[in-house]
């Protein structure tokens, strides 16, 4: 997935997918081994 930020060591990730139905649109966020998505609504997603 292409990093579309990096600050403070959060890094935000962002792709989207070209075949079949994928989340709503969402982003990635990684900090110090920890995953969250968040949809772009601002629900978490996992």
């Amino acid at each position: 997935m292409p990093v579309l930020s990096l600050f403070y060591g959060i890094i935000v990730r962002m792709y989207r997918e070209n075949t079949g139905k994928h989340n709503k649109p969402h982003i990635h966020a990684e900090y110090a081994g920890d995953e969250v998505v968040i949809s772009l609504d601002g629900e978490v997603l996992d």
